[in-house]
């Protein structure tokens, strides 16, 4: 079997069996820091899988490839990957890899301009409710919004500014204010917005492609986790499910039908259930497993080129 075809063959079990195995294990609610991590090594590791295989694909197809991609390399590394004997599919093969590529990477910068503008609208709109007072120096982090409903968020950027509601103040008294701020700090901290962006581009460019789609549902559920996690660690599960609460209760997000914020009344049945952390050895194991998933492909692609080296 050429190695571009076991490459791909290796990126369809990874997209397949990976997201199976995490939605199956009781652990990513646990340590949604961890979760986050291992959710990007697996779409790490399809596209390099996909990106090595129209590498070694073009290489296969054509000559002008292949001296540049084993330039220097012994004559016997070349003839361990048996390019020349490639058959017909190498260069449809390495052309369709490389229209994905090049489709992904126009569906992520198309992300990022939407962002840009949404984020630009946002701040013009934010300026506009909150204009500086005489003497105020642009650029802070804390803006106050005169607002009768209860609201609070981080704008992202250079500068993240976190907004706040006048209702929200009345409303969230000592730390349970604290805990929301701490929550919404959190996702500013660790630019969880690119996180979003990028699992949005892979399931918006491949709607067909399931782990994507796993991908970005995942990435929006477990910021949450985490930034609800960063809080409770410093205020308390307790205060910070009742802050979540107290947010929340005049949007319907706890009443029978269904609501946007659906997943609202599981993260504060979390918190309040307290489920306790895994032990720090077993954390680092799953980190250090989660990173040798991308580390396979690299794997699989040298390992032709090691044995004809030995």
């Amino acid at each position: 079997m050429s190695v571009p075809v076991a490459l791909l063959l290796l990126g369809i079990l990874t997209s397949v069996a990976a997201p199976r195995l995490l939605a199956r294990a009781d652990w990513p609610d646990r340590e949604p820091v961890v979760a986050l991590w291992a959710w990007q090594c697996v779409v790490a590791a399809v596209l390099l899988c996909c990106a090595l295989s129209m590498t070694l694909s073009a290489a296969a197809a054509w000559q002008e490839v292949r001296g540049h991609l084993f330039s220097g390399a012994p004559h016997g590394v070349v003839e361990a990957y048996a390019l020349g004997a490639a058959g017909p599919w190498a260069a449809p093969t390495a052309v369709t890899l490389a229209c994905g590529g090049l489709w992904t990477l126009a569906m992520l910068g198309g992300e990022v301009l939407h962002a840009r503008r949404r984020r630009r609208v946002d701040r013009t709109e934010l300026r506009e409710r909150a204009p500086l007072l005489p003497g105020e120096e642009p650029g802070g982090r804390l803006v106050v919004l005169e607002g009768d409903r209860p609201d609070a968020y981080w704008l992202p950027g250079a500068t993240p500014r976190l907004v706040v509601t006048t209702a929200a103040l009345r409303r969230l008294k000592g730390s349970r204010l604290d805990a929301l701020l701490a929550h919404e700090q959190d996702h500013a901290r660790f630019r969880h917005d690119w996180l979003l962006h990028c699992s949005a581009a892979l399931a918006g460019g491949f709607p067909q492609v399931p782990v994507f789609a796993a991908f970005r549902d995942e990435m929006h559920r477990l910021v949450e986790l985490a930034a609800d996690d960063t809080a409770s660690r410093r205020f308390g599960r307790v205060t910070t499910a009742l802050a979540l609460v107290d947010l929340n209760e005049d949007r319907g997000v706890f009443g029978p039908s269904p609501t946007p914020h659906a997943e609202l009344p599981q993260r504060v049945s979390r918190l309040l259930a307290a489920p306790p952390r895994l032990p720090a050895p077993q954390r680092l194991r799953l980190t250090a497993t989660a990173a040798l998933v991308p580390a396979l492909p690299v794997l699989v692609a040298l390992v032709p080129g090691l044995r004809a080296l030995h």
